[in-house]
């Protein structure tokens, strides 16, 4: 497996890779990596012959200093798991190497519907951040196709629509969520969690999936099922953050042509901000609100 934290070893082995024929496959994610990960690890080996990961924790999307400096990094543990996976390259830059003149005079890639609504809302410039350090990442590695988690339902959209909106030559593949014994999403921040937290947080799942079996029973008064879910939340000790449920596609309100809506979850827990979401089939008598 090769490591290189600079650009010009990668691009030189990525036209080395070009020249012998070989469809590249991309995963890019910030480290302290589990078992979600290495999932998008297996399905990215399926789509190329060589898989490249990169590990970096991306200043860029980051609202507030301590989240940044707080954030977990687990290098070493990181590319031994890699390895056992039989990833080909792994790149693990520095915020210097990849925003070499600093931040402030970065140039930025934006999509602008997608990255200021929902979770854009409430972290300003987030997403600004997102597009901009995977659209240098896919700059760099040159893939074919890249693997996403869709538990990251709204950074999902955003970057198809990104890749689309710049003409990009890249598949952007969504892989369903890894989930623990109990339901709970496996993310990295679930390491905030005390022990008396961790056996709370499934409820964000259970609460979901009760949103969707409403859904599904033929509810429509959204606004109603999202007071009920906050009370849920609430009794079982986790803050409610954001639930908005959207469509699919658009993640626009529910309207009439929606034929999946999306249940787009986010609560407080302790240290931790858990986030979650579901597609849910649309019936025309559960597309619009009454």
């Amino acid at each position: 497996m090769h490591t290189f934290a600079e650009i010009a070893p990668i691009r030189e082995q990525v036209r080395a890779w070009r020249r012998d024929g070989r469809r590249i496959a991309f995963v890019p994610t910030m480290g302290n990596l589990h078992e979600g990960h290495l999932t998008l690890v297996r399905k990215a080996r399926e789509f190329a012959d060589v898989v490249v990961v990169s590990i970096f924790v991306n200043p860029m999307q980051f609202d507030k200093a301590d989240d940044l400096k707080n954030y977990p990094r687990t290098l070493e543990d990181d590319l031994v798991k890699l390895n056992n996976e039989g990833v080909d390259l792994v790149f693990t830059p520095t915020p210097e190497v990849m925003y070499p003149d600093g931040l402030d005079r970065q140039t930025f890639v934006d999509v602008p519907a997608l990255s200021n609504m929902l979770e854009g809302a409430l972290r300003p410039s987030h997403f600004r951040g997102v597009s901009t350090v995977v659209t240098k990442l896919f700059n760099i590695v040159q893939p074919d196709v890249a693997c996403f988690g869709e538990k990251d339902y709204q950074q999902l959209a955003l970057l198809r629509q990104m890749v689309i909106d710049m003409a990009m030559d890249i598949d952007v593949i969504g892989v369903p969520t890894v989930r623990e014994l109990d339901g709970l999403a496996m993310s990295s921040r679930n390491g905030y969690l005390t022990v008396d937290e961790r056996q709370r947080a499934p409820v964000l799942a259970r609460t979901m999936r009760w949103i969707s079996s409403q859904m599904r029973g033929g509810r429509n008064d959204y606004d109603e099922i999202v007071v009920d879910a906050n009370d849920q939340l609430r009794a079982a000790g986790l803050q409610p953050d954001d639930i908005y449920i959207r469509d699919a596609v658009t993640l626009q309100p529910v309207g009439d042509e929606t034929q999946q809506a999306v249940i787009l979850m986010s609560a407080i827990l302790g240290k931790a901000r858990l986030i979650d979401n579901q597609v849910v089939e649309l019936t025309p008598s559960t597309t619009t609100e009454e």
